[in-house]
């Protein structure tokens, strides 16, 4: 793509048309969940209407139609984040399922009472609760990176927290709530040094700008189609093979078994052996399409775009008074969290709804995140690819306004 054309990209996405409120939509909540270009829609669409049937199962030509689009996918997805094998890619619902697979399956399968897992303070729930449960069932310590008033991992932290019972870095690519972009490479090169395996939480990275495993070498690598406009309840948990194969199966049941008697079960060869039950094919079919969609465009378009945006608002924002930006990172995800003096960030998004405003407020999942910056809530904007600076400037306009309403009282 030679020229970035943003009116082009918008037609792609229908529900940039709709009003809220009466007013245009400006939606600003992309990290939560990003809008579905046509081009999924009609993906899942015809799969529905031409090619509907289950994989891997049937010897009839709609049902071998199926399974050659499904396993296309996975093809798509080898290459999307430069995997060695199919067999690395495993299809879940999502970022969260990814995780949770790998706790009760390689956890509990490797680790024991006193061992001992890193997170790190900026953590998603999702990469939090799993591993709390898995400590519970066993016996684990979990120790904490620490951050700084930035939104920054403290790195030269990280080598202390190493010992004989690591068993484990689990670590987010991206904050959801602050939109810090760690340096993943340096610490799971760190971690590497000393045989610890880790897990990188992808959902917030996935979508701007190029991911490549094996060059970042993690061991793990979880995301979700639908912060990558694709559809929700699809993901994809990518692991080492090696590590793949020793890991027992999460779930039991059709498509992840070769033979089945009540004295013993054969399981299937991988990834199957992860994908019990029905897949959610049209969801793998919208993945597809969303990142052929992405690929079209090209991630480092993506990403530079992006970045402007991002430097544009967070120069407008900061222009607001009474506004304090939370997590100023040197390298941030388009993800900008911030409180306003005085006035709720609840109060904020719903005040800026009326004016179309889509943003998200609340603890975003990051209880411990908001817990470290002393706020009970941020309100936070988060940009993809279909945003402008208009969107920018209609957001700085609505949080005027609000400031306005609050003055009044």
């Amino acid at each position: 793509m030679s020229q970035w054309n943003s009116e082009k990209i918008r037609q792609d996405f229908p529900i940039l048309n709709e009003t809220m409120n009466g007013k245009p939509l400006v939606y600003l909540d992309s990290a939560s969940t990003t809008q579905k270009p046509r081009q999924v829609l009609a993906a899942m669409q015809q799969f529905y209407e031409t090619e509907n049937a289950n994989v891997h199962r049937g010897v009839y030509v709609l049902s071998e139609k199926a399974t050659a689009h499904f396993e296309g996918v996975r093809q798509l997805v080898k290459g999307f984040i430069n995997a060695k094998s199919t067999r690395e890619i495993v299809f879940v619902k999502g970022t969260t399922e990814a995780i949770n697979l790998v706790a009760q399956s390689y956890g509990r399968a490797n680790f024991k009472a006193g061992d001992e897992i890193i997170l790190t303070a900026m953590e998603h729930h999702a990469n939090i609760v799993p591993w709390q449960i898995l400590r519970d069932q066993l016996g684990l310590i979990i120790r904490v990176l620490p951050m700084d008033e930035h939104g920054e991992l403290m790195l030269d932290s990280l080598p202390g927290l190493f010992n004989a019972k690591t068993k484990l870095l689990a670590m987010t690519h991206a904050s959801n709530a602050l939109g810090t972009i760690n340096p993943a490479k340096e610490m799971i090169k760190m971690a590497h040094a000393h045989n610890v395996p880790v897990l990188l939480d992808g959902a917030q990275s996935i979508v701007h700008g190029s991911i490549d495993v094996q060059d970042l070498d993690c061991d793990f690598f979880a995301f979700s189609g639908h912060k990558m406009y694709g559809p929700t309840g699809i993901g994809v948990l990518y692991a080492k093979q090696a590590i793949l194969e020793t890991m027992p199966p999460y779930q039991g049941g059709g498509d992840m078994i070769k033979s089945v008697s009540f004295e013993h079960t054969e399981y299937n060869e991988l990834p199957y052996k992860f994908e019990a039950g029905t897949p959610n094919i049209a969801g793998v079919i919208g993945l597809g399409a969303a990142i052929r969609y992405i690929q079209n465009i090209g991630p480092d378009n993506i990403k530079t775009y992006e970045t402007t945006l991002l430097q544009y608002a967070t120069k407008s924002l900061s222009g607001i008074k009474g506004l304090r930006i939370i997590g100023t990172a040197a390298h941030k995800a388009p993800v900008i969290s911030f409180i306003l003096e005085g006035i709720h960030p609840h109060d904020i998004g719903s005040i800026v709804d009326h004016s179309g405003v889509a943003i998200r407020a609340g603890h975003h999942c990051a209880m411990p995140v908001m817990q470290f910056f002393n706020v009970a809530a941020t309100a936070r904007v988060s940009f993809g690819l279909y945003n402008t600076v208009a969107d920018v400037d209609a957001l700085v306009k609505a949080l005027h306004h609000v400031q306005e309403l609050f003055s009044d009282e």
